[in-house]
């Protein structure tokens, strides 16, 4: 248990960067807005994160990569649902907060919601 959190966590740090790099790059090299640029780094993030902890962290479930992956997503979609609330809401009231600091915080909500997701509903452990 100890080894797979870890892994997770380790797994989310690279979804993270790739997170932050896709944003950073959207905000500095065209003209997106914020909100639409987080939608696509969460979207990148997600596809990072799933191949990771198929392979580092669950291991491959016993369903299709296609189930798998289907179930990943619907997870992922919610817990990034919660994670663009929070950085949707930082940024609206608290203007001045740079959208990394809100990605931050917003990444850091949906860690716990997850893990138990894709512990539970898609790799079955």
């Amino acid at each position: 248990m100890k080894k797979r959190l870890l892994s997770f966590v380790v797994v989310g740090g690279f979804g993270f960067l790739a997170d932050v790099g896709v944003l950073m790059g959207l905000l500095r090299w065209t003209d997106i807005d914020p909100f639409t640029a987080r939608l696509i780094a969460i979207a990148i993030a997600l596809q990072v994160t799933w191949l990771l902890n198929r392979t580092f962290t669950f291991g491959k479930s016993n369903r299709s990569a296609a189930v798998e992956g289907m179930r990943y997503g619907g997870v992922g979609i919610a817990a990034n649902l919660l994670n663009y609330l929070v950085y949707s809401g930082l940024l609206i009231f608290v203007p001045e907060l740079p959208p990394v600091v809100a990605l931050t915080i917003g990444s850091a909500t949906g860690t716990v919601f997850s893990y138990t997701g894709y512990a539970k509903l898609v790799f079955g452990r």
